[in-house]
């Protein structure tokens, strides 16, 4: 079961996470061989922009097991983290971001969250033709048990936030949410 994990930090919450770093990628070293991928979000396009937390899509065996992975990480037990999105996903590119095409670098790279609005009209199921080389990530994020379809989440380069935006169909959400994203990991 593949699983979409955002963890939104807590404001002023940068000095804790830091410290903890070594111990964050230590327990995400523990996941490695089930990455799809994972990269810290940052508020703008800037270089000096603010993080604002960090993005995990993992396949892991069931919900609990996923449960586990969000709320035992380090970060979040410090009290690092203002809250956690958890959800079901499903990896619509079959890949990790480690064989995305465009590799590492080059780029502006982006998550684009786009939030269902409850009425059950699934938007976006699909892989957008003519995108798949930006894509770095794709699915849809659905209910605990995979059934009911609650929005959808996107990895992907683009050459500014607005156009990362787009890819998503705007009147298909209650809401899209649009970070600058990298790729995660040890450096």
């Amino acid at each position: 079961m593949e699983f979409f994990c955002f963890h939104r930090d807590r404001p002023g919450s940068l000095p804790l996470r830091e410290r903890l770093l070594e111990e964050h990628w230590s327990y995400m070293d523990r996941y490695a061989d089930r990455m799809i991928a994972r990269g810290p979000l940052f508020a703008g396009d800037g270089d000096d922009d603010p993080l604002v937390g960090s993005v995990h899509i993992l396949d892991l065996p069931d919900p609990a097991a996923a449960r586990a992975f969000a709320f035992d990480e380090p970060t979040y037990q410090a009290g690092g983290y203002r809250d956690v999105m958890l959800r079901r996903w499903r990896d619509r590119l079959g890949r990790t971001m480690w064989e995305f095409p465009g590799g590492r670098a080059g780029g502006n790279r982006y998550l684009v969250l786009g939030l269902g609005s409850g009425q059950g009209e699934a938007a976006d199921l699909a892989v957008p033709p003519g995108r798949e080389d930006d894509l770095i990530a794709y699915g849809p994020l659905l209910s605990d048990d995979g059934t009911a379809w609650l929005g959808t989440a996107a990895l992907l380069r683009a050459p500014d936030a607005a156009a990362a935006r787009a890819l998503l169909t705007a009147d298909g959400y209650a809401a899209i949410e649009v970070y600058s994203w990298e790729f995660g990991g040890r450096r």
